[in-house]
């Protein structure tokens, strides 16, 4: 099994770093990191995540890194990080 992310995915985490940075720059790299290898750790158990209902046939789930929740889906053998954000953000 492999993982690739998404334009939006990728684009939340530079959005994501940009709000961190003005904020707290030494917590930035170590949050940010966490993102970018969440989905190897994925990798490992993919289904570990909580299945989002709504969106079947797609198999889409959730799972929580720190304070942040990435939704991703799995299809065959690739596991596709969908979007992430932050628990508290208004969405």
């Amino acid at each position: 099994m492999r993982f690739q992310w998404s334009v939006p995915a990728r684009n939340d985490v530079v959005r994501l770093h940009q709000f961190l940075a003005d904020k707290n720059e030494a917590a930035t790299a170590n949050v940010v990191r966490s993102l970018i290898n969440a989905p190897a750790t994925l990798l490992l158990n993919p289904r570990r995540g909580e299945k989002i209902e709504g969106f079947e046939p797609r198999e889409v789930r959730r799972a929580i890194i720190g304070s942040y929740e990435m939704h991703y889906e799995l299809q065959n053998d690739v596991l596709i990080v969908l979007r992430i954000w932050h628990q508290r953000e208004d969405r």
